[in-house]
């Protein structure tokens, strides 16, 4: 049945939120919205809050977000069309009825449901018979005893081209070629036959435990190790996560989920008394069953194999993953040891070694600066260029526009950090007191709130605006990758906004420029006028610096400085939010954006060698 977006809107307008939630949790009034503690995690302090007005429910402890519909799939289990029928009722609507095409194709599911019930009976019938004996074998070697066969449904097919086509022929052929359990040639005449022989069949089923279509497993020597059912009426391979029917009660239960790559990983972690774990079905993971996980939890945890593919796999998932991810959503990824998968980590160390790896996992921004940092030598400029590359066009995916803009801070945070060469530090104290310098006073410098203070929206201070224009003086090879930054810089000083103009105009120009005539453009031998401050330590504008280094921090304090109006801005906008709306989602709002504003203090102070 497909239901228009007007009509679920429709039902959503007549819902009240509390009243479905209020059954559930104790509900507390709190100005216009209600609060209670949540139930979708423990929790002593209220954090969940619902809104009538917006129709939705949000806890900022665990993340949980929703409307009615959702609240009645994730927190009572209910499928989506029982929760859309029961919400419906109480509000004095009636569902659409389907088409007359729909409903035939609904009757057909259920007839070939029916069917693939009696294969996986049959099936697991063959597993304990005389003829599963090589089977069971296997079974008890892998340490998957008699009650995991029939949790899982575990059954055989038996290694015949036509013992499933005989034994239940009552079902029709025809039936029994649409569900994918036998194959008809394409060329006329020839016969139908099993399409698997010789191999552990483990049921695939949908969320409400049916099942829809199988994985084989070979148990001796050939290729393919898996065959899988093809995609059928019943079966989308693409759209559909093994285990889901177990998996989505106990992730409820659990708080989390747990994505293995195949059958018999998810059946290993079952074994620990973890049953909270999916599988794709032999495939890489789709954004389709990308959805299906956030359904069951915002943050599932990928744990895929030790070797180079379940590398691979992760790394594919994460990139899947990044246009999607929101505040609400990401991955988490856990690394096995190299060439073990689950079944390894559950048979040398038990659920305990297990739990160790699950409880500390990587958050995605993490695993993919990992990724790229190692994915070649950086002995090259071209290297490092490249990286950066990558680690840009990776953030420029994000859909979500805040968390595209923090990615790529990040990430480039990571970037200047391992690219540039330490330098000594010194402490705040030492800042403070001042130093005596053959036998004078040197008075203490500016500490780097100060120093930054004057970044922001009333425009970046002579200072650092100078020291920008010295060093595109002394390294005027650095200014056509950096033109369209320092041409966005707001500089208080007209006068050196001025000279900015002056210098980015002819980078346009297409002049070819070296340090001659950047100060002749500059009017002056020394960039930004003699009376330039020298005391801030940069790097680029001292002479006698090294050459890469120099270049380096110049592109740094660029990336610092525009990044910083940004956050600037971002910062008051959310301060004027907070004023409006004092909700704690404005109040972290404003933490974090405070928090990125003082690391890019902390970086610019580095830079100048103040920290």
């Amino acid at each position: 049945m497909t239901l228009s977006p007007a009509w679920l809107d429709e039902l959503r307008a007549r819902t009240v939120l509390s009243a479905v939630i209020a059954p559930t949790v104790k509900l507390l009034r709190a100005g216009r919205e209600w609060k209670a503690c949540c139930p979708f995690h423990n929790e002593k302090t209220p954090s969940f809050t619902v809104n009538d007005d917006k129709g939705f429910y949000h806890c900022f402890g665990c993340g949980a977000h929703g409307d009615a519909i959702r609240f009645l799939t994730d927190q009572r289990g209910m499928p989506f069309m029982d929760a859309v029928k029961e919400l419906a009722s109480k509000a004095g609507m009636d569902v659409p009825a389907p088409d007359p095409q729909a409903k035939e194709r609904a009757d057909r599911a259920a007839s070939l449901t029916d069917v693939m019930g009696e294969v996986a009976r049959w099936y697991a019938e063959q597993l304990q018979g005389l003829a599963g004996a090589e089977a069971r074998d296997y079974l008890k070697r892998r340490g998957i005893d008699p009650a995991t066969v029939q949790r899982f449904g575990i059954g055989l097919a038996p290694d015949s081209r036509s013992a499933l086509k005989r034994a239940l022929a009552h079902l029709g052929e025809d039936r029994l070629i649409e569900t994918g359990m036998l194959i008809q040639p394409d060329e006329g005449g020839k016969d139908s036959y099993d399409r698997f022989r010789g191999r552990l069949m483990i049921p695939i089923r949908d969320p409400r435990g049916r099942v829809i279509a199988f994985g084989g497993r070979i148990l001796g020597a050939g290729e393919p190790k898996y065959l899988n059912s093809p995609d059928t009426p019943l079966f989308d391979k693409g759209r559909t996560l093994h285990n889901i029917d177990r998996a989505g009660p106990a992730s409820r239960t659990a708080k989390r989920l747990i994505v293995v790559e195949g059958y018999m990983d998810v059946i290993a972690l079952d074994r620990a008394g973890v049953a909270e774990a999916v599988a794709p079905n032999g495939t890489a993971v789709t954004e389709a069953q990308l959805e299906r996980m956030w359904r069951l939890d915002p943050s599932p945890i990928l744990c895929f194999d030790g070797d180079s593919a379940g590398r691979k796999a992760a790394i594919r998932a994460a990139l899947r993953a990044l246009p999607f991810i929101t505040p609400e959503r990401t991955l988490r990824f856990v690394e096995l040891p190299a060439g073990q998968d689950p079944d390894d980590v559950v048979n040398a160390g038990g659920k305990e070694a297990l739990e160790a790896m699950l409880a500390t996992p990587e958050a995605l921004s993490d695993r993919l600066w990992r990724h790229e940092f190692e994915a070649a030598p950086l002995s090259t400029p071209e290297a490092w260029a490249g990286l950066k590359q990558r680690l840009v066009d990776h953030a420029s995916t994000i859909g979500h526009a805040d968390l595209a803009r923090i990615y790529r801070e990040e990430w480039l945070n990571h970037f200047f950090a391992q690219r540039r060469p330490a330098v000594p530090q010194r402490s705040f104290a030492q800042q403070r007191r001042g130093t005596f310098k053959n036998g004078r006073f040197v008075a203490p410098e500016k500490p780097p709130g100060e120093m930054m203070k004057q970044i922001g929206n009333r425009g970046i201070d002579a200072r650092h605006a100078r020291a920008l224009l010295e060093g595109f003086a002394l390294f005027p090879e650095e200014l056509p990758a950096h033109c369209e930054q320092l041409a966005g810089l707001v500089i208080a000083d007209r006068s050196t906004a001025t000279l900015r103009d002056r210098l980015v105009e002819a980078a346009f120009s297409g002049a070819a420029l070296d340090r001659d005539s950047v100060m002749t453009i500059l009017g002056t031998n020394e960039a930004g006028g003699g009376d330039a401050p020298r005391t801030m330590g940069f790097s680029f504008t001292r002479r006698d610096s090294d050459p890469e280094r120099a270049r380096s921090d110049l592109a740094a304090a660029v990336e610092i400085l525009a990044a910083a109006e940004e956050v600037d801005k971002a910062l008051d906008d959310a301060t004027e939010r907070l004023k409006r709306d004092l909700t704690d989602e404005a109040y972290e709002e404003q933490q974090r954006l405070q928090e990125a504003q003082r690391g890019l203090r902390q970086r610019l102070a580095s830079l100048a060698g103040t920290d």
